[in-house]
């Protein structure tokens, strides 16, 4: 069973701390019935009025001579990264091999898997279609899935979109409970059937807490928020989320689950641990999570395009995406009072850049981070494949070297 990981970030002195999960596969048509609109077409390919799609081609600066002294010292088979303005790429870079008993080296445009860093994505996709109007953040599980409403138990009826994305829905991180992880990993449905499964499989127990009063953070809770746009849209997760979002922002290297096909060596592998010694596990059965929890962390892609998303989050609240407008940006980057988790963001404060939003990912082969300072206008991401406490703190340890000299440039 593929579990979540936790990530620290240290700071010189001082450290944060979060719980992160995972999730994703193919596309399929929705035939139950849809209480709201239809989404309107979106052209096929990049939106030339959205800036990520304008980004250069290639890095100003290459990174690899910060990034391969860290990757030597932790032992990870490879080390990706990317820093990010509101205008590009400007520095980015990749070292290592593309899986630890071969020789293959890693290109920049290689793909890594990003786990938990998937849902601010699938937050940015709700923010869209809020802002169509089709359906609110304040839509309920019962008004999205009328016909589940009487088999769900009575408190999860009014939980909320908006209240499943922060993780205050009471949805469960562990879904052993009779069976029904289990029963995901066997399902064979679509992917679209498989998170219906989840929705009916969680909603007939008792939530954790009452909707609204906790977080729990939970992968489950925020792939019952993809089977709401699922539903809203008569799309399956994958193909809508591709369609909206990654197509506009010219993510062309974006997918979902293990990159690669198993036959060649085409893309970084993830590992396992047995003993001292890294195994590559090849695309296919057992290399990530079921597809029903895809919503929540089964994107991959080259740290280059994660950095196409990650810049939608820094010229999007200055008003220059033609995907939303500034408002959805402050929702998604603003948690509740009294919280410090937004939707599919954790946020926090440090000197070098104000407020900033974080988030790491992981589906025990692969380990993923990033920083965003909206108010310095720059990020960082950060991947590699291989997870445990030595990639994350590779990671954690590059972050904060490109933090450094992008800061002292």
């Amino acid at each position: 069973m593929i579990k979540p990981s936790v990530s620290t970030l240290r700071r010189r002195s001082s450290a944060l701390l979060f719980v992160l999960g995972l999730a994703c596969t193919a596309s399929t048509a929705c035939t139950a019935g849809r209480p709201f609109a239809a989404p309107a077409g979106v052209a096929d390919g990049p939106r030339a009025d959205e800036p990520a799609a304008r980004f250069e081609a290639g890095p100003a600066a290459r990174l690899d001579h910060l990034l391969t002294p860290i990757r030597e010292k932790h032992g990870v088979p490879a080390l990706a990264a990317a820093i990010v303005t509101a205008d590009g790429i400007s520095a980015a870079g990749a070292v290592g091999r593309r899986r630890a008993d071969a020789d293959t080296g890693v290109r920049l445009g290689d793909r890594f898997h990003i786990g938990s860093c998937t849902k601010a994505m699938t937050a940015a996709l709700a923010a869209i279609l809020v802002e169509r109007g089709m359906l609110r953040w304040d839509s309920t599980l019962a008004e999205v899935f009328p016909e589940r409403a009487a088999q769900m138990h009575a408190d999860y009826r009014g939980a909320t979109l908006e209240q499943l994305l922060s993780h205050v829905a009471g949805i469960p991180q562990d879904l052993s409970a009779d069976g029904l992880w289990a029963q995901l990993w066997t399902h064979r449905g679509t992917p679209l059937e498989q998170r219906l499964a989840l929705l009916d499989g969680v909603t007939r127990r008792p939530p954790l807490s009452r909707p609204g009063t906790a977080y729990l953070y939970s992968n489950a809770g925020v792939s019952v928020a993809g089977a709401m746009l699922e539903r809203v849209s008569g799309e399956a997760w994958e193909a809508l989320i591709e369609r909206e979002l990654f197509k506009p922002l010219g993510m062309s290297s974006a997918g979902f689950g293990a990159p690669g096909r198993p036959e060649d060596s085409d893309q970084p592998r993830g590992h396992r641990r047995d003993g001292d010694r890294l195994v590559p596990v090849e695309p296919g059965r057992g290399s990530d999570n079921p597809d029903a929890i895809a919503p929540a962390g089964k994107v991959h892609c080259s740290v280059t395009d994660w950095g196409r998303f990650v810049g939608l989050n820094l010229y999007g609240p200055r008003g220059r995406s033609a995907l939303m407008g500034s408002e959805a940006f402050a929702k998604l980057h603003t948690p509740a009072p009294g919280r410090d988790y937004a939707l599919g963001w954790a946020v926090t404060r440090r000197d070098w850049g104000g407020t900033v939003l974080t988030h790491a990912g992981s589906n025990t082969l692969w380990f993923a981070v990033t920083w965003v300072a909206p108010q310095r206008g720059f990020g960082v991401v950060v991947a590699t494949n291989v997870a445990g406490e030595e990639a994350q703190r590779a990671c954690d340890e590059a972050a904060w070297a490109l933090i450094q000299w992008h800061l002292g440039r």
